[in-house]
């Protein structure tokens, strides 16, 4: 089975019945779900949460007057193509923009796929690797996209070796859907490329439910914790995915027992055509708080909201937000507050 991409294909592979209505959304967003994906899917249940992740739906095309192009402000905090520094010490470096999959919630959907973004040039990753090396402050350098490991052991060879010149760099991290939805592809030569000599590499793993543990996910987190790559996790708190206490704690196990260390649930940034996804923050803190006592303390994920406007994250399961009834008062690590939504 090779790459779905169109929505001809999802009806040839049974994922749809009907593709009327999924031209106007895969002109608009990427579609692209591997086959590893496609085995996770229960075929004929309507509410699959693995597909609910990666099979379109016209809901796409509903845009509510508070969602963004750019939601989280990563165009303002951009002094060269491919970086984003937004904390003094750490910047993201996004070398591409395109992803083995396109999540239907993707905070950068305007962004990446083949209508977006693009790979950096070799004279934008150098523009990109002269900045980080020319800004003392910068400890981390999180290469993200897009997934970074869509590129080749080569390409990465090249750009963690750059960064292993650069002596301030201290710690390179990598986000990921990789390890669950092309699980093969995390080989010994892909293991061997992430590392950058004289430095630490994180990688996050970003999966949103306990059935993206297959087998063959689980076998590629081994690979990369063999080869010496710290895990952490990402999962996006999503509506009829994961939106249950008992769902996630059995997700944080999961992460866990394959030895991830729980990092962050991320509430949905509001990214155009994505509101079915988006519960209430209320709800979310309902649920998070309800993962304490019921689970260790090594499976408790940081609850964040990504702030409009690129004012970074805030911790919303404690004292950074005050409000309810849907109105909120969100205070960044500066100590600026922030109206949520944003007027």
């Amino acid at each position: 089975m090779m790459l779905i991409k169109t929505a001809d294909a999802l009806v040839a592979t049974g994922l749809v019945e009907d593709a009327s209505g999924l031209e106007a959304v895969a002109a608009k967003y990427a579609i692209g779900i591997t086959p590893a994906v496609v085995a996770l899917i229960e075929a004929g249940e309507p509410d699959d949460p693995i597909a609910r992740q990666f099979v379109p739906t016209a809901a796409e095309l509903v845009t509510t007057p508070e969602e963004r192009v750019d939601p989280i402000g990563d165009l303002s905090h951009s002094p060269v193509e491919g970086v984003v520094h937004r904390y003094p010490d750490r910047v993201l470096l996004k070398a591409v923009h395109v992803c083995p999959v396109y999540c239907r919630f993707c905070f950068r959907r305007e962004m990446v796929g083949p209508q977006g973004l693009g790979t950096l040039t070799a004279a934008e990753l150098d523009a990109a690797i002269a900045y980080i090396a020319g800004h003392t402050e910068i400890w981390e350098v999180i290469l993200t996209g897009g997934d970074p490991l869509v590129l080749s052991p080569r390409r990465l060879r090249e750009i963690t070796a750059r960064l292993a010149g650069i002596s301030h760099v201290k710690i390179v991290r990598f986000h990921t859907r990789l390890p669950v939805v092309e699980p093969q592809r995390v080989d010994e030569a892909l293991v061997e490329a992430l590392k950058a000599s004289g430095k630490t590499t994180y990688l996050a793993v970003h999966a949103n439910h306990p059935r993206e543990f297959s087998p063959e996910a689980k076998a590629a987190m081994g690979r990369l914790v063999d080869g010496g790559i710290v895990l952490v996790s990402q999962s996006v708190l999503l509506r009829g995915v994961n939106d249950s206490v008992e769902t996630l704690a059995e997700l944080m196990r999961c992460f866990v027992e394959n030895r991830v260390k729980p990092y962050y649930l991320h509430h949905p940034d509001l990214a155009p055509g994505t509101s079915h996804f988006r519960l209430s923050i209320e709800e979310g803190q309902a649920l998070v708080a309800g993962l304490r006592g019921r689970i260790s303390g090594l499976a408790q994920p940081t609850y964040i909201l990504d702030i409009p406007g690129g004012h970074g994250k805030a911790d919303i399961g404690a004292a950074e937000i005050s409000g309810g009834d849907g109105c909120f008062t969100v205070r960044d690590y500066r100590g600026g507050e922030h109206r949520y939504p944003p007027e």
